[in-house]
């Protein structure tokens, strides 16, 4: 019974460690099988609750560039003075931060408040470092996150 379950924790090791090394090197086959993983299943089982009081994930709201269509997707936001950061961790060339980018504002639910943001800009790791909390800057070393989506609330608050 012991071999069983050490053989199974380095599985388990063996792919958490598969998963960090695809996510550093941004493998596009891993990067796409996460993002419909999230896409479909932990988005409709965030949205519910994402951006209520006591959360840690918020949602933006967003409008489609094409579509016109309204979206919410669920983000980790990180407050902080004068509007919010988002990590990218599959890069900006997702579907929701081209459209924020595109249309120049949005709206985040975050911690049972809704904020209008604007202007929003693609922003380095190095340049924002210092303003995330220790558990952002490890988890952002850890997983390579190289981009940071900057959103400037409309109200100067966050």
């Amino acid at each position: 019974m012991r071999r069983l379950l050490l053989a199974m924790l380095a599985v388990l090791a063996a792919a958490f460690g598969a998963f960090v090394v695809g996510m550093r090197r941004k493998s596009p086959v891993l990067q796409d099988r996460v993002r419909r993983f999230s896409k479909n299943y932990m988005t409709p089982a965030v949205l519910p609750t994402a951006g209520r009081a006591g959360q840690s994930n918020g949602v933006v709201h967003h409008r489609g560039r094409r579509s016109g269509r309204e979206y919410s997707t669920p983000v980790t936001p990180v407050a902080i003075t004068g509007g919010f950061l988002i990590a990218l961790p599959y890069t900006a060339r997702v579907d929701w931060a081209r459209n924020i980018l595109a249309a120049g504002r949005a709206r985040v639910d975050f911690d049972g408040r809704g904020h209008e943001v604007t202007d929003p800009v693609v922003v380095p790791f190095a340049e924002v470092a210092h303003l995330l909390p220790r558990g952002s800057r490890i988890a952002a070393k850890v997983f390579a996150l190289e981009e940071f989506l900057l959103l400037r609330t409309v109200d100067g608050e966050s």
